[in-house]
Parts: C-alpha cells; sequence; structure tokens
C-alpha cells in the first residue's frame, strides 16, 4: 500500500489517498482508498472514507508520490522507477547543456 498519494483532479482540491499500486500507463482508472482533502477531511461527495474509489484517469491531472509515501515499496513502482534513498534530490552533473539550445534561449 502506498499512502498519501495525492491525486490532482481537473478543476478541483488535491485530494490525498492510498493506493495499492501505481497506475500504469494501460490504466483507465485510479483506484485508492482513504480519500481525503488535504487538510484531512472527508470530501462532501463521499459517503464514507474506508470505501474504494475508482476515478476515470480523465479526471486525473496529475499523480503526486511524495517520498516519504515511497519508503519500502519497491516492487510497486511502473517503469523501473526506484526511489532515491537518501532523500537528496537527484542532480546531474555529467550533463551539458546544448550550445545550439542556448543561443536559442539568448535569442528569443
Amino acid at each position: 500500500m502506498i499512502r498519501d498519494v495525492i491525486i490532482h483532479m481537473q478543476n478541483e482540491q488535491p485530494l490525498k489517498a492510498d493506493v495499492e499500486q501505481m497506475p500504469t500507463p494501460a490504466d483507465s482508472c485510479l483506484m485508492c482508498t482513504n480519500l481525503r482533502y488535504l487538510n484531512g477531511k472527508k470530501p462532501g461527495w463521499s459517503d464514507r472514507t474506508d470505501s474504494w474509489f475508482m476515478i476515470p484517469m480523465t479526471m486525473i491531472r496529475f499523480v503526486e508520490v511524495p517520498q516519504s509515501s515511497l519508503s519500502g515499496v519497491e516492487g510497486s513502482l511502473p517503469l523501473g522507477i526506484t526511489p532515491v534513498s537518501d532523500g537528496e534530490p537527484h542532480v546531474f552533473e555529467d550533463v551539458e547543456p546544448d550550445a545550439d539550445l542556448l543561443r536559442r534561449i539568448r535569442e528569443a
């Protein structure tokens, strides 16, 4: 179970939920439970927070997974994503900026 995933909905306030596994590109719905607003309150349109909810992917802008939610859930991440264990943001030190891109940015 991945806890406290933040679901950013189309034209709605973000919701916090627990998901069994991360959605894959083939999924048409996001299955979640323990649905609540970021302040912890139950949405008015939900009768019970312990229900399972199927949210169509067309209603979701993006899903935010805090680093703290990924501790101990290595097997459920899609596309070979692995959580960073040291808690530090990853910096690509060996990446050189493209000279042509920098020139176009300066000219704009």
